[in-house]
């Protein structure tokens, strides 16, 4: 009964802050207008009002994606965290870990930085979409070298992947450090923007580009909770039920560069979500991933919309970059999770 309160508070938090953010902005609209003119799509109305013309193209066009944009690199942070922090059995660990976000940000800093000269060719043949497409084969890519160095005996080591990742991260770190030394001042300002994240550029093609990605991650971990579980007692015990630790190693870390991967390639950096959000989870209703799992994908889709709000409204008519509250809202909530297990640690 109280895991099913969760869910519904969650989701009717979840729709409340999408009225808001399709409300919300530099043109408000009343949020009886926003109600009518998504259910007009649907094919009726509850107030008897379509909704006036440009509201209705703001809506549309601008917001809605935007918020579907939200809600879908939410959940995928949120899950992918989760399933993350369960095969290291580390609650410090995150989808940036296995060096995801790392090689993404090193592959799109290349090529804002130097898409004249070196990806002119692919810049002709996949236009809008090279940026997007390239910091998904980065994260594709670093992920798929973080799991070949961790193997041992011809399986994935849970211990040597994370000394893998934490070398690759830093070595990805210090290139794109490198490039972004290099780059030009416009190219900086458009590198350290997308380094910050932002949800500004979304359109209908991302949203639709990016879900499949993320379905398969929020629908698909879950199924993999119960071995999640006996992770957390060691490796053994998952294969004493009969299931491959191996298998569900890879499949986490394949769901999860698949989902944050996508979703870094269409927002940039977002931190913390994939960090924060599977703690508060585990807070509120437990450790069994069967909850933890789902729970993460819905509260990481709310706190990243609520986010988005903020980030648009708090210095009008200018905007925030996303990361930077993310950042700002998830650092106090962390150090209080942290201080208050110190202290359960110390008594």
């Amino acid at each position: 009964m109280r895991r099913l309160s969760i869910y519904t508070l969650l989701s009717a938090g979840l729709l409340v802050s999408i009225c808001f953010s399709l409300a919300s902005g530099a043109m408000r609209i009343p949020i009886k207008e926003v109600i009518d003119t998504l259910t007009h799509k649907l094919g009726f109305t509850l107030f008897g009002n379509s909704g006036h013309g440009i509201n209705q193209s703001v809506i549309m066009m601008i917001r809605l994606p935007r918020t579907l944009l939200g809600i879908l690199v939410g959940a995928a942070l949120g899950v992918s965290g989760a399933a993350i922090q369960g095969i290291f059995r580390n609650p410090l660990a995150e989808p940036g870990l296995v060096g995801i976000s790392a090689g993404a940000s090193l592959m799109a800093v290349l090529i804002i930085a130097f898409e004249t000269f070196l990806f002119s060719g692919l810049s002709q043949l996949l236009g809008y979409y090279l940026l997007a497409f390239g910091a998904f084969a980065g994260a594709g890519i670093t992920a798929m070298l973080v799991y070949n160095l961790s193997k041992v005996n011809g399986q994935a080591n849970v211990p040597t992947m994370l000394l893998a990742g934490i070398a690759i991260n830093a070595m990805a770190g210090a290139l794109t450090g490198l490039v972004t030394y290099l780059a030009d001042e416009q190219k900086l300002r458009s590198i350290t923007f997308w380094m910050m994240g932002s949800l500004g550029g979304a359109t209908w093609q991302n949203v639709g580009c990016l879900f499949p990605f993320v379905c398969i991650a929020v629908f698909g971990l879950p199924f993999l909770a119960k071995g999640l579980n006996l992770f957390a007692i060691g490796e053994n015990q998952v294969e004493l039920i009969g299931l491959n630790p191996h298998r569900i190693k890879i499949l986490v870390v394949v769901m999860a560069t698949m989902a944050v991967g996508a979703s870094v390639a269409v927002s940039g950096i977002i931190g913390f979500i994939g960090l924060l959000i599977p703690h508060l989870t585990r807070l509120i209703g437990g450790v069994d991933h069967r909850f933890v799992l789902p729970v993460s994908a819905l509260m990481g889709a709310l706190v990243l919309t609520v986010a988005d709000l903020v980030s648009r409204l708090i210095v009008q008519p200018i905007e925030l970059p996303i990361g930077v509250v993310t950042a700002l809202m998830g650092s106090p909530v962390f150090l209080y999770i942290l201080i208050k297990d110190k202290k359960k640690l110390v008594n």
